[in-house]
């Protein structure tokens, strides 16, 4: 459990017996008010019974499918729908995983990628906000600007860390320089 220690859940375990709406019950019938939507992923609430349905009928129906060399109707129609609303020439989508931190991770990849494709293979410094969160995984805790997060695990991928008002012109600097960023910027600690 991120964020959690584990001496002091064990002390005083808090454990959710379920959650409508906006609200959790906790295991002594306390309702408790989800601000964080579900840490991201319950925007329209929890159990709502349309979703409860329309998800009951896909589990009915397909409950998984693998996306190594295959592929599902449904997930191509999302993505259309996706690109319907979008401006022209935004027309690609690609869903990363089943968490925000999957994405973090693809992404970086992604952004690896691009360089060496482009003959900058050398280009492989990534940038990072301080105190900005970007999930749990290696790639997140290393461009994520949460010290804590890294300090077990010791040095992660090389990054660096904007402040929260970066000039403009020093974020272009780290862009166009040959290594992803200069040591100008505040290097990560851990």
């Amino acid at each position: 459990m991120p964020f959690t220690a584990n001496r002091q859940f064990k002390a005083a375990p808090r454990l959710f017996a379920e959650a409508t709406g906006a609200y959790y019950t906790d295991m002594h019938g306390h309702k408790i008010f989800d601000g964080l939507s579900g840490l991201w992923c319950t925007g329209l609430g929890h159990a709502r019974q349309e979703i409860v349905e329309a998800v009951s009928r896909q589990i009915a129906r397909l409950d998984y499918a693998p996306a190594f060399q295959f592929g599902h109707p449904l997930s191509f129609d999302l993505a259309n729908r996706i690109v319907a609303h979008m401006p022209a020439g935004l027309d690609h989508v690609m869903f990363c995983g089943g968490s925000g931190s999957d994405a973090v991770d693809t992404s970086l990849k992604i952004a690896r990628a691009y360089w060496r494709v482009r003959g900058q293979g050398g280009k492989t410094r990534l940038i990072g906000r301080m105190q900005g969160y970007h999930g749990v995984n290696f790639g997140g805790i290393s461009v994520g600007g949460m010290v804590a997060n890294r300090k077990l695990f010791g040095q992660g991928i090389e990054s660096d860390h904007l402040p929260d008002l970066q000039p403009r012109p020093a974020l272009s600097s780290a862009v166009n320089h040959p290594r992803g960023a200069p040591s100008s910027l505040t290097r990560s600690s851990a």
